[in-house]
């Protein structure tokens, strides 16, 4: 890579996140509210994604739980990051199948006023839409963060974030801005009012 690669790298994320605020400002505050509401009446957060997306889903649970910003001293937020346990995720892709491991602990662990985020750069990941479809028929509300348009998942989802850009590296570095931005208003709508 060369010096000037670095800089072209850096001027796209720039413009991606232009993109972002010049289209997606409601829908991050939307969602952030719908979050912050369930938070409110006493539901849970319940997320999932592939690669970069499993990391950010946990990121995202660690922000919830423990907290944001260290100035902010207070209760945790109940928030479980569905790719975390190898032993459910091995014996789930063994038993049932990789496409099943997330819709089944969606089945376990989800409950009617509870919240899925659920995380695709493409929007057309198997295991996290059926994730979707299980939390859809518990009466789990579904908010997906995507990228490349939404894909199919964009269609179950109650809500959505698309970040305009069809780079997955662009796609994650909105993902997790977003993702701040939430635990931001959740904290400030539940715990500093």
């Amino acid at each position: 890579m060369q010096k000037n690669s670095v800089a072209e790298e850096i001027t796209e994320s720039i413009e991606t996140k232009k993109l972002l605020l010049s289209e997606c400002t409601e829908k991050i505050y939307n969602t952030a509210k719908q979050l912050s509401e369930c938070v409110e009446n006493g539901g849970k957060i319940l997320l999932c994604g592939n690669g970069g997306s499993a990391a950010d889903s946990q990121h995202i649970a660690a922000e919830l739980v423990v907290r944001l910003r260290s100035s902010v001293n207070r209760a945790a937020i109940p928030a479980i990051a569905l790719t975390v346990d190898t032993s459910i995720l091995t014996a789930g892709g063994n038993d049932i199948g990789f496409e099943n491991v997330f819709a089944r602990q969606v089945e376990a662990f989800g409950q009617k006023g509870d919240t899925l985020i659920a995380i695709t750069t493409s929007g057309n990941s198997e295991n996290i839409f059926r994730a979707a479809k299980e939390a859809k028929n518990r009466g789990v509300n579904v908010i997906g963060l995507l990228g490349n348009g939404g894909g199919k998942l964009k269609e179950i989802c109650d809500s959505t974030v698309i970040v305009p850009s069809n780079n997955t590296a662009r796609i994650q570095e909105c993902h997790i801005l977003i993702a701040h931005i939430w635990c931001r208003i959740i904290e400030e709508d539940n715990y500093m009012s």
